[in-house]
């Protein structure tokens, strides 16, 4: 790396280059603490529940994905070989980003993106990709909001009972059920459905890096609290982990939040933030002269700077129709496309070491992974894994290194089409 930036980077604080073996330890403890029932900065969510043994098969169920900042519904059905296929696909804003909504507000939002489904099915699998503690009928309490998402009167809520009354209230027949899920036990669960005679896995996660970061495992079966007694499927909270290092550009875009303090980890590697954190980054050291003078005046003119925007700039650096690119491209020298390239580059890479700490810590806490010819099964989801700049390949690579080489341990990362909505059809459907 350039020594400027690397300078630059430690003047303020910012750690590059985590030891994930060191991290996953800390966040290995910090879930054991939350499974004995002890302080922790991650919830450890009780599911009640563990992938089917069989495929679902002959069945139809309404599927909701509220998340981020997208409400996705659809039917999905499974016909009698258990073959699924989606239809009456929708998508519209998630209720509550553009202002604050009240508690009415926020469910009647909910019933009327889901008129087009009313009637066709009495079961409702509902990812709803927020800190919620699920109740063994499969209802959920809302713990709290992420993603900005500002409705505070529905914390404390029962989401599924909550959603139903607002579907009566508009001329729905109450649902027979409807089942909470986070987005990674929907993934999970689609990763689960992908086993088959001549592949078979010993576990199975489900992870999330997209707009948030989050993930779930199957906790096995343990005496040191009478909720898992048995094994069980438990979400993490992992963006909830508050055990890292800020540098300067984490506290300034974690004030700019509605919870300052809160999920830190997120707010270090996920795709809402990653946009912020480059934005903070890169004006600062356009104020301290690291750019040349013309590039650093227009850097500060920036407004704001997107995920999107600063990885086209990694992924072609000298395309002038980028934000930066335009940028460079007019009066900039190679010293400058140079610092901005390895500046955004290790806000990338701790984004992958924090990926990798967590698929880490999940891996181990399963108990599996053995065996070679029976890995632990991952399912990664989002755009924020899956395009970001070699976050994909950086975060197997680390795998490879700390789970297989060094403590061998046994595991695979696989891709399910429409996987959330798939793992939530799923969760909709499985008998409690």
């Amino acid at each position: 790396m350039n020594e400027r930036v690397s300078a630059f980077l430690s003047t303020h604080n910012f750690v590059q280059h985590i030891d994930i073996d060191s991290f996953s330890k800390a966040l290995l403890s910090d879930m054991r603490n939350g499974i004995a029932g002890n302080k922790s900065d991650e919830d450890m969510i009780r599911t009640w529940t563990t992938p089917p043994q069989k495929a679902i098969a002959g069945k139809k169920v309404i599927v909701i994905d509220a998340g981020g900042t997208n409400f996705r519904s659809c039917l999905v059905s499974f016909d009698e070989n258990g073959v699924p296929s989606i239809s009456n696909l929708e998508k519209t804003s998630m209720p509550g980003i553009e202002r604050e909504l009240s508690f009415t507000e926020f469910f009647d939002q909910f019933a009327k993106n889901l008129e087009h489904l009313k009637g066709l099915s009495d079961s409702i699998g509902f990812c709803f990709s927020y800190p919620t503690e699920i109740q063994k009928d499969g209802d959920g309490i809302l713990l709290g909001f992420s993603k900005e998402v500002k409705a505070p009167e529905v914390v404390g809520k029962p989401i599924g009972k909550s959603l139903s009354d607002a579907l009566v209230a508009h001329g729905w027949e109450r649902p027979k059920r409807i089942s909470l899920l986070n987005d990674t036990v929907a993934a999970l669960l689609a990763g689960a459905a992908s086993r088959s005679k001549n592949v078979q896995y010993s576990s199975y996660i489900g992870f999330i890096l997209g707009t948030g970061m989050n993930a779930a495992y199957i906790q096995p079966a343990t005496d040191v609290s009478k909720d898992f007694e048995k094994a069980q499927i438990v979400v993490c909270e992992s963006g909830k982990f508050c055990s890292v290092v800020q540098s300067d550009f984490d506290k300034a875009v974690d004030a700019k939040t509605s919870k300052p303090g809160t999920f830190l980890m997120e707010k270090g590697c996920s795709g809402a933030y990653l946009g912020p954190l480059s934005y903070e980054a890169l004006k600062l050291a356009a104020e301290e002269g690291c750019f040349s003078p013309k590039v650093a005046e227009k850097i500060k003119k920036l407004e704001k700077l997107t995920l999107i925007e600063f990885d086209g700039f990694l992924h072609t650096p000298y395309d002038n129709t980028t934000t930066l690119g335009a940028i460079f491209a007019d009066g900039g020298t190679q010293e400058d496309y140079g610092f901005a390239f390895d500046l955004l580059d290790a806000i990338v890479e701790r984004s992958a070491r924090y990926a990798a700490t967590i698929l880490s810590a999940c891996v181990i806490q399963s108990g599996q992974g053995n065996d070679p010819t029976k890995p632990v099964c991952i399912l990664c989801n989002g755009s924020t894994y899956h395009k970001t700049y070699k976050v994909a390949d950086r975060v197997k690579g680390y795998l490879e290194e700390i789970l297989t080489r060094q403590k061998g341990l046994y595991w695979k990362i696989v891709a399910v089409e429409n996987d959330i909505t798939l793992g939530a059809a799923i969760g909709g459907l499985i008998e409690r």
